[in-house]
């Protein structure tokens, strides 16, 4: 299992952006989504501050916001990257399919990714991610 402190949770800009545009939608009535934590194992807490020091993910996370946007079911995973393109294998599996799986309840799944070297957000609907996707696992 990963460790908390090896990978996520180390916060993004592209998160607090996500999450203070929600409170607004929110305040507004246009939607309601929520940021989704993944669920943690504490293995060691700080004794000095009360706060985790080591734990693990106890399970899989699906993505990393769900909710209702203008009565439409939507949800979407963040990506943040300094690189050229989106690393693919950053996305899981279990995440398409979670995504495929929403959309098959009428809902709308998307990737919201952030290039930081060129100041641009695009959004990657799942139908065009797992065309990438498939691609990627096929060599």
């Amino acid at each position: 299992m990963g460790y908390f402190h090896t990978r996520g949770l180390r916060g993004s800009l592209l998160e607090e952006m996500v999450n203070m545009t929600n409170d607004i939608y929110r305040k507004k009535g246009i939607a309601l989504i929520q940021k989704i934590p993944t669920p943690i194992k504490p293995v060691e807490i700080s004794k000095e501050n009360r706060t985790i020091s080591l734990g693990y993910f106890e399970q899989k996370s699906t993505v990393d916001y769900i909710g209702v946007a203008q009565g439409i079911p939507i949800c979407f995973d963040a990506k943040e990257t300094s690189q050229n393109s989106l690393p693919l294998q950053n996305i899981h599996k279990h995440q398409i399919e979670f995504m495929q799986d929403f959309e098959k309840q009428e809902g709308i799944s998307f990737i919201l990714v952030y290039f930081k070297k060129y100041t641009k957000y695009f959004i990657l609907p799942l139908e065009k991610l797992k065309e990438f996707y498939d691609i990627k696992e096929k060599g």
